[in-house]
């Protein structure tokens, strides 16, 4: 498993995750219907300022399975297509992010905000590090109805990095 950062080539393999019901049943948009909706993500993924974004694909085995880092620093964020989930790769490509962005001088907390009927999330950022820092309900609208958020923070200086 690698991380690297997005290139258009990417396209059709982050279609398939972007447009999976399973993998998308908590991100804040529903499933991509169309190509183009991923192909917009895509661009907006590759576009990004390096100053408010730090984001990368998740690679295994050269195919691409998803996405792991900060949209906009300092929330993470993640998604891996299903056929890849528990087998440890979210957790591998997160230490990784996490490992990787807190070496930016102007990176010193990072956030995440999860649904608390995602178990695996919840599971997931509290094995890193991660701290609850709130709850708060009908936070998103999205197209599962009124989500609500844990909120989770994790500090550089409580950052040691998983074996």
């Amino acid at each position: 498993m690698l991380l690297r950062r997005a290139r258009w080539d990417d396209l059709d393999a982050l279609h398939a995750v972007l447009s999976n019901d399973r993998a998308m049943v908590y991100w804040s948009s529903p499933p991509h219907e169309r190509r183009e909706q991923t192909e917009e993500w895509l661009a907006a993924m590759i576009d990004a300022p390096p100053e408010l974004s730090d984001d990368f694909v998740v690679v295994r085995d050269g195919h691409v399975i998803g996405k792991a880092g900060a949209w906009r620093l300092p929330e993470i964020g993640y998604a891996l297509h299903p056929d890849h989930w528990g087998q440890g790769l979210a957790r591998e490509a997160l230490a990784a992010f996490i490992s990787h962005v807190f070496t930016r001088p102007d990176v010193t907390q990072l956030t995440a905000d999860v649904d608390p009927r995602n178990p695996a999330s919840l599971r997931l950022l509290a094995s890193l590090g991660f701290r609850e820092t709130g709850r708060a309900e009908r936070t998103c609208h999205t197209h599962i109805g009124w989500c609500d958020s844990v909120y989770f923070a994790l500090d550089e200086s409580d950052w040691h990095r998983p074996a």
